[in-house]
């Protein structure tokens, strides 16, 4: 065989790449293919900051391909109609790609599959769906068992198991390529450069620092306590092999308790995404609703005008506003506050998960439709581990513990900058003097709270019992 394709979807990388080595070792000569699917360009879940990540991403793999002797190639259609052209025009005898989870993928990979030489490697997950199962061939649906009982007792990849980053690769010179989409560029707000070489140094930063803190710091939304690596995962500028070495790694090298237990903490949460995409894979209805029937007959309240004062961060609950100001500034939250304002969204407001998911999956330059479902139906209690449907966050008092000086509140909240420490969490208790000295009129400045959490709780609460009953 002298040419294959190496076809790129969620492996903006060079680094530990196991469908490309799968090309480099199948054939001396490989192309670097990226399809612009109209089923991702047409969707109404894909916001413009993801979009434009993920163009400038492309651009910055071109460039590293292009110093070893190679370059993206990029077509325009439905993948099973390129992919046949890419091979016609080129004589390529082989596809690899890493192997994804989605409905959509699974469909699209099982079709092309039956006609075209098409191999699937691991990547997106350590442990594919599939690899984990109880004793029984069940899948596991609660994360405990998963982790323990299934997930870690399988080998860790070690440091030797990375794919080293290949110094050339040889691609057809005269091999079509269209131009990477046209995008605007990413706000100076999104704290997010994009491309392998910038994933690389977050994840050095994060081992070399904040994760023996990582326990301990990753609940405080003002505090940079978390590797901010989600969207680089998200696309695969880093492999999650290579982010499951690096927590393995430095549990080991621990030199404290509190080291080790952050380490082992943030190992936890890699696992949390792993298990949501096993979610997926063997129940995909949960992207149609909810992975427990029964709360799908809630009777949601669904007032549009709350949902869109909960989007523009105008609710007057300062911590869900800051944090939705947060994401639509920035497209990233913080892990907590995304708890925070997905519990406010449902069960202070009453309004059905799927809005705040599909809201999410617009806005998030992370937004991973298993991690995201996942998220949103175990703060709504309708999913496999979820929060029991009886927690409700007050915002108040997540306000007061995770945000306990109002740094973050503050910062996306400019109208509250002046006001005193004892009203940030609650501005409306504000006297007219201090609201006249705080430069900052309630219901003129900042709104009124626009529910009453206390009495929404009772009101959410009534409503799952009926459903559950």
């Amino acid at each position: 065989m002298e040419t294959a394709v190496w076809w790129i979807r969620r492996d903006l990388r060079l680094t530990d790449n196991q469908a490309l080595a799968a090309a480099q070792h199948a054939a001396p000569q490989v192309i670097p293919l990226f399809i612009v699917d109209p089923h991702f360009e047409s969707s109404p879940f894909v916001g413009d900051m993801r979009r434009a990540f993920l163009w400038a991403g492309l651009r910055q793999l071109d460039a590293d391909l292009r110093q070893r002797g190679s370059r993206l190639v990029v077509r325009y259609g439905r993948p099973q109609t390129v992919l046949a052209a890419v091979l016609a025009e080129s004589g390529a005898e082989a596809i690899f790609a890493e192997e994804d989870f989605t409905g959509y993928a699974r469909r699209r990979d099982g079709q092309i599959g039956q006609t075209l030489p098409l191999t699937l490697t691991p990547g997106v997950v350590v442990h594919p769906p599939g690899t984990v199962l109880k004793p029984d061939g069940a899948p596991y649906t609660v994360f405990t068992p998963f982790k323990k009982n299934g997930w870690q007792q399988r080998p860790l990849p070690r440091t030797a198991d990375l794919l080293p980053v290949p110094q050339k690769m040889t691609t057809p010179v005269n091999l079509r390529s269209e131009a990477i989409p046209d995008a605007p560029e990413l706000s100076p707000e999104v704290p997010f450069p994009p491309g392998e070489a910038e994933a690389q140094r977050r994840l050095r930063a994060f081992a070399a620092d904040a994760i023996g803190q990582y326990a301990q710091a990753r609940d405080l939304v003002a505090v940079d306590g978390t590797s901010q690596l989600s969207p680089y995962l998200r696309f695969g500028m880093i492999s999650a092999r290579q982010m499951v070495v690096t927590a393995v790694s430095a549990m080991h090298l621990a030199q404290t308790e509190a080291a080790r237990k952050g380490a082992e903490t943030w190992l936890s949460e890699l696992i949390w995404r792993e298990f949501y995409v096993h979610i997926l894979a063997h129940f995909p209805h949960v992207l149609r609703g909810s992975f427990r029937p029964a709360y799908d007959q809630i009777k949601w309240r669904n007032r549009e005008e709350e949902f869109v004062a909960w989007c523009n961060g105008r609710t007057g609950y300062p911590i869900v506003d800051a944090a939705m100001r947060q994401l639509n500034r920035t497209g990233w939250m913080h892990n907590r506050a995304r708890m925070i304002v997905a519990s406010f969204l449902v069960k202070d407001l009453l309004i059905n998960w799927q809005w705040g998911e599909r809201y999410f999956m617009q806005q998030l330059v992370d937004g991973d439709p298993a991690a995201n479902n996942g998220g949103w139906q175990w703060t709504a209690g309708t999913g496999t581990d979820a929060a029991p449907y009886f927690r409700i966050f007050n915002p108040t008092a997540q306000a007061q513990k995770f945000d306990p000086d109002g740094t973050f509140i503050r910062r996306w909240l400019p109208e509250l900058a002046e006001v005193p420490h004892d009203y940030i969490y609650e501005p409306w208790r504000m006297p007219p003097l201090v609201q006249k000295s705080a430069h900052c009129q309630i219901g003129r400045d900042y709104p009124k709270p626009i529910i009453d959490h206390h009495e929404a709780r009772d009101r959410t609460l009534a409503a799952y019992k009926v459903a559950r009953e």
